[in-house]
């Protein structure tokens, strides 16, 4: 393994151009550091992943790199201008750089500034001044770019969390920016919306564009051209993708995790099976074929999405799946788990944007939710999954009595919520935890926060007290019972949250995409707060983008284009017959899973269906003992 660099001098590499020179750059939010004497150059054309624990400084290196904020103190240069000096700020220099910098913001709705899509996409190009005819042209590419062009006389507002976010990616490219800073912007995407962002960055690398990409999706970070990690406001480790994901435990002290590929790679050579360490998918692949004698090569990619034709049958032997075709979609009949009780029934839900006939444009209904009927067993922990706008937050609020449907009918423990009556009776039953939950917090300290939802229910003040601290500790936050809210991290602001919900006890919890934007450290403990709700016989109701977590419920539904596409186990779901459909409305198979498909197809002989890396590690090294010993 190469040993990880560390920053010293920023050094920019011999003849490189830097668009972006930070020196000694520090930055101060009343008593907490976010920047510590950050060093740093990105030179013209350069792709650097930026990572790093939720309260790093991560957001707010995006924003002094932007010119959205200036430091209190070092040196800031943006595409030739001297922004910051001296502990002076140009402003002229700042409003020269302005107009070859973009920034995607962490959360879209923090860009949206019109009421009309192509508006907020050509507001960027307005302001500087292209000609209208340009602006046309910009506005139509990137809005097809991001798979939005059907959007473009939509209202964002009425839009879904990862729709926005395409939006602010247009917008951004729109303005056609010499340095581009995308502070997470898969993280309310679906698979094949995040697959979509990275193909933009390739190509606009290829184009000399240089881009900034704050992620948490380590994955992402083996495209870049180089990788730092910032901890507490410091660059804690600087490098190549390889150089920095050789450091092993050190990652995990900084709140990170290995890739895929090198934790699969890991687990392999602790069982004997001679592959190299390495973040390169393809790399490790066929050292697995080499070592399990299956057949080296490029891989059959339909083979891949579909699984072997003759495994169709593995889908019906689970009991519960079922899988709706054409245009019987959303019409499937619910399916709960036999022997278990119904603690959420939707029946036949409709929803619609537009009122009924047409729309001021001209334009039919858009439907958020079409015929959609499906049962949530009590006590189990359910995921819905889909593509990006295929309606899985507007179920969400209406279950929880937010929204009220077009037609069709919700049952929460046998309570019709569509009627105003209904709805009432959830204070207290139902607890909502929403996409962006930190955006619920205004006390002046975390436990006032925590103790707003039991003191409304009417409990007394010591009642209030012992479920506060039984919430923060669920959560882990009780050394921050005395802080205020908006001093913690962006991952302990979303654990507060969450903890204010746990607080009132409910019988069911609704979260929507609640480890989004949360670094794997903090994901990790949220569905671990999630597989301890459910131990207490809580019904736990997640909208997630992570296969991964849908494979570790107890019950998947799966939504495509406002329509219950397919219901069942995760087994069921992710079984070899589904995974052409599911490839196809943008989702996938859980990684484990992925690869062993991608192996069988190459040659190699079942491996079973693998959930987690471990699974896979144990199938693999079987196979190839069998390949030893000649079986």
């Amino acid at each position: 393994m190469t040993a990880v660099a560390t920053t010293t001098d920023g050094a920019t590499p011999a003849g490189a151009t830097p668009l972006v020179r930070l020196r000694d750059v520090s930055l101060v939010y009343g008593e907490l550091a976010a920047l510590c004497g950050i060093t740093l150059d990105v030179t013209a054309g350069e792709h650097l992943c930026v990572l790093g624990a939720n309260g790093s400084g991560k957001s707010t290196l995006a924003s002094v790199v932007c010119g959205l904020l200036a430091p209190d103190g070092g040196e800031v240069e943006l595409v030739g201008q001297r922004c910051y000096h001296d502990g002076q700020v140009d402003l002229d220099a700042y409003r020269v750089a302005r107009r070859s910098l973009g920034l995607v913001f962490q959360s879209p709705d923090d860009q949206m500034v019109t009421s009309i899509v192509e508006d907020d996409v050509a507001f960027g190009p307005e302001n500087l001044g292209v000609p209208r005819e340009q602006i046309v042209e910009r506005v139509e590419r990137e809005l097809r770019r991001v798979a939005m062009q059907d959007y473009a006389k939509a209202d964002p507002a009425r839009l879904s969390g990862g729709q926005k976010q395409r939006v602010a990616i247009a917008g951004a490219l729109a303005m056609e920016p010499q340095v581009l800073v995308l502070d997470e912007p898969g993280a309310l995407l679906d698979v094949r919306g995040r697959t979509s962002i990275m193909k933009v960055m390739a190509k606009l690398k290829t184009a000399g564009t240089t881009v900034i990409h704050v992620t948490h999706f380590m994955e992402e970070a083996l495209a870049a051209d180089r990788v730092i990690v910032l901890s507490e406001g410091h660059i804690a480790l600087e490098g190549t993708p390889h150089e920095v994901f050789s450091a092993g435990e050190r990652l995990v002290e900084l709140g990170l995790q290995k890739p895929a590929p090198v934790r699969l790679a890991e687990k392999l050579r602790a069982l004997g099976i001679d592959v190299p360490w390495t973040c390169d998918e393809l790399e490790l692949r066929e050292a697995i074929l080499r070592a399990v004698g299956g057949e080296k090569g490029e891989k059959d990619e339909a083979a891949a999405d579909a699984g072997s034709d003759d495994a169709a049958s593995d889908a019906a032997s689970h009991v519960g799946a079922v899988l709706v075709p054409g245009d019987a979609q959303g019409a499937v009949k619910a399916d709960a788990v036999p022997g278990q009780d119904v603690a959420i029934a939707v029946r036949d839900l409709c929803f619609s944007y537009v009122p009924e006939g047409r729309g001021s444009d001209g334009s039919r209904p858009r439907f958020a939710l079409d015929h959609v009927s499906f049962d949530v067993p009590r006590g189990s922990r359910v995921s819905l999954v889909g593509q990006t706008g295929s309606g899985k937050s507007t179920l969400m609020r209406i279950v929880c009595g937010l929204e009220q449907p077009d037609s069709g009918t919700v049952l929460v423990d046998g309570t019709d919520t569509t009627t105003k009556r209904g709805r009432r009776s959830l204070r207290g039953r139902v607890g909502y935890v929403m996409q962006h939950p930190e955006r619920q917090l205004f006390a002046e300290t975390v436990a006032e926060d925590v103790a707003y939802g039991p003191t409304n229910l009417g409990l007394s003040e010591q009642e209030v007290a012992d479920r506060v601290e039984a919430a923060l500790k669920l959560v882990g936050l009780t050394h921050k019972r005395a802080a205020s809210p908006f001093e913690l991290s962006g991952g302990q602001q979303r654990l507060c949250a969450i903890a204010g919900i746990l607080a009132m006890e409910p019988q069911t919890i609704l979260l929507d995409e609640p480890t989004a934007g949360l670094d794997p450290r903090g994901q990790l403990e949220v569905r671990a707060i999630l597989n301890r709700l459910r131990e207490r016989g809580v019904t736990v109701v997640q909208v997630t983008h992570s296969m991964e977590d849908a494979a570790h419920s107890d019950w998947v539904v799966v939504l495509n284009q406002s329509k219950v596409l397919m219901q069942g186990t995760p087994g069921s779901v992710f079984a070899r017959g589904n995974a052409r459909t599911l490839f196809g409305c943008g989702l996938g198979l859980p990684l484990p899973l992925r690869w062993a498909r991608d192996l069988e197809a190459a040659g190699v002989p079942r491996l079973g269906d693998p959930i987690t890396n471990t699974d896979l590690a144990q199938a693999i090294a079987h196979v190839a003992g069998e390949v030893r010993h000649g079986v």
